[in-house]
């Protein structure tokens, strides 16, 4: 095996790039924008497992060079009270940090082209089929082909290597709520550093964290519909106004932090339904393409980047594709799963309908924001890969860490 197509120069795409390099497979990115098509957009936090995940294949440090920590979060309700403190980091290294995704995908994609690797842009992807002998040829919207051992289908939650690996896949949902941040240059309220302050509200949460330059950094959902959403004449200024009044009822500093921000940001937010397939032949799936969970527990990025890492291992350790697809299948498919059920439950929880319910809701964050209940994101964070452990040849089972 020489060669790996990978469709998607996300964070899927580059990490597993990165990964296969290490492992002596070469790959080609292509990707369907124009280099010129990135802008600063939402920011990302990755986490601590996303973090060991980058250092399992040497490329944290250019992601640490240009983000910033968030070691700890504070809850308050819908009033402003405290509801207490916790530490956001895991029990391996470094981690979370925040940065804008543009930012994450520049740095990831400059440290891929100082290793060498190549990247193709302006390449979307339109065919992909599998050859007699085997290998996989890629066809593209201006009449190219490329050819390869395997193609990776890192390209995102409208994947087009989905419908070809499984024509029957179910396609993304909208989650309802818009995913809107902004940056506020001369901000009301400011955060202690390396601290996410997180509100409960009775229509929406919202948090917000402050970078080192003095910057309020915030985020919240606001209800919305998939045409909102894609209709490019709703402004950055009805966005604001928006969300401004999604939160003006409660007793926190959400309203104002948002009136004094000028550049908003909305994004929508998918989930897939869970799909049966994510692989066939030489042609497999990876981060958003094959498990896009809803947003509420940021762990997006996080999960493509151990993606990349866990497919690269198993390429590496096992004897042929077939296993090594069905290898990374059995390893990833559990804690993805487990993920997308985690972040849906958030969902519901985060903004319960009714009073009662949030009276409810904000018992059990104060209990267990005061250490008296375990933390649910543990399994998340803690989650470490072993590089220099092999795979094993027979994978029975869940073998991700708790």
């Amino acid at each position: 095996m020489t060669k790996a197509l990978i469709i998607g120069s996300g964070v899927a795409g580059l990490v597993a790039a990165m990964a296969l390099r290490k492992v002596g497979i070469e790959s080609v990115v292509y990707e369907a924008r124009s280099h010129s098509a990135d802008d600063v957009g939402a920011f990302v936090t990755v986490f601590a497992n996303g973090m060991d995940a980058l250092r399992a294949v040497e490329a944290d440090m250019p992601v640490l060079d240009c983000s910033f920590p968030a070691e700890r979060s504070e809850a308050f309700d819908s009033s402003g009270r405290p509801l207490g403190q916790r530490s956001m980091g895991g029990l391996y290294g470094v981690g979370p940090r925040t940065l804008t995704h543009h930012h994450l995908r520049q740095a990831l994609r400059n440290e891929a082209t100082r290793r060498g690797l190549r990247i193709d842009y302006g390449k979307r992807l339109t065919t992909a089929t599998h050859t007699s002998s085997g290998q996989v040829v890629a066809g593209f919207d201006d009449g190219s082909h490329a050819e390869g051992d395997l193609l990776i289908g890192a390209d995102g939650v409208h994947s087009t290597v989905r419908r070809i690996v499984d024509p029957a896949a179910a396609a993304p949902l909208s989650t309802g709520p818009a995913l809107v941040c902004g940056y506020a240059r001369t901000p009301t309220h400011s955060a202690k550093p390396e601290t996410y302050r997180m509100f409960y509200g009775s229509r929406a949460f919202f948090a917000y964290t402050t970078a080192p330059n003095g910057e309020t950094w915030w985020f919240t959902t606001v209800p919305t519909s998939p045409v909102d959403i894609s209709d490019r004449t709703v402004t950055s200024a009805q966005w604001k106004q928006r969300a401004i009044d999604v939160l003006a009822g409660d007793h926190t500093p959400a309203a104002d932090i948002i009136g004094s921000t000028d550049e908003i940001v909305a994004v929508p937010a998918y989930h897939l339904p869970a799909l049966p397939v994510w692989h066939t032949g030489h042609m497999i799936l990876v981060g958003d393409a094959a498990h896009a969970a809803e947003p509420n527990a940021a762990h997006g990025a996080s999960m493509a980047m151990e993606d990349g890492v866990v497919l690269a291992q198993c390429l590496r350790d096992l004897p042929t594709v077939q296993d090594a697809f069905t290898a990374y299948d059995r390893l990833r498919r559990p804690r993805v799963t487990r993920l997308m059920s985690t972040s849906a439950r958030m969902s519901k929880t985060a903004v319960p309908a009714g009073p009662f319910r949030r009276a409810l809701r904000d018992a059990v964050l104060l209990k267990r924001l005061k250490g008296r209940a375990r933390n649910t994101a543990d399994w998340l964070t803690n989650h470490h890969i072993d590089w220099n452990t092999p795979i094993p040849t027979n994978i029975d089972g869940d073998t991700t860490p708790r």
